[in-house]
């Protein structure tokens, strides 16, 4: 039972994997031909299999909990830029989440912030497609130059920007920050 039921799993990833990169309208379009019949189909089987499998045993817990995230599971199947799963998301999370554990060991309240803070800027660069290093040089080189409160939204790691070209060596990223 468990391996039809990672069988039938493995072939929505597979019509998934057929589909990756398509515009979210054909995937959407792929979805509903070749996804749907086989998400109706899964969801008899789950009814079906519950009823036969005692609900405390490892393998009744685990269909107790498909069906309880079902509309969540199924929701790939509305949108086409909605991935069938969140592992990207957490791919994406997990240096947060290790710097989180990390700040334990800072030594002091305030430490931890800070460090959080830190970690936080560096993780939201990444996903901004930003340079960390880059970034906070710049940006801290600005800060200490008298860049306005006022204006803080610009230097935000989704507000930035870093000309490449105008910038060759220190006094550059100075100058270019006054």
């Amino acid at each position: 039972m468990a391996e039809d039921g990672v069988k039938r799993i493995g072939e929505l990833y597979r019509i998934e994997a057929e589909l990756r990169g398509l515009h979210p309208e054909a995937r959407l379009a792929g979805r509903q031909e070749r996804s749907a019949p086989l998400i109706a189909d899964m969801q008899t089987w789950l009814a079906h299999h519950r009823a036969r499998v005692a609900t405390k045993s490892p393998l009744g817990e685990a269909l107790a909990y498909i069906a309880k995230y079902w509309d969540g599971l199924k929701l790939f199947l509305t949108d086409g830029r909605i991935e069938i799963d969140n592992n990207s998301v957490e791919r994406t999370i997990r240096p947060i989440a290790l710097n989180r554990k990390n700040a334990l060991f800072a030594g002091h309240d305030a430490g931890a912030e800070n460090w959080a803070t830190i970690a936080s800027l560096i993780e939201t660069c990444k996903l901004n497609a930003v340079d960390p290093l880059a970034y906070l040089t710049t940006i801290l080189t600005a800060i200490a130059n008298g860049h306005k409160q006022s204006r803080v939204e610009e230097l935000l790691p989704w507000n930035w920007r870093w000309d490449t070209s105008a910038r060759t060596d220190r006094n550059a990223v100075t100058n270019s920050t006054r």
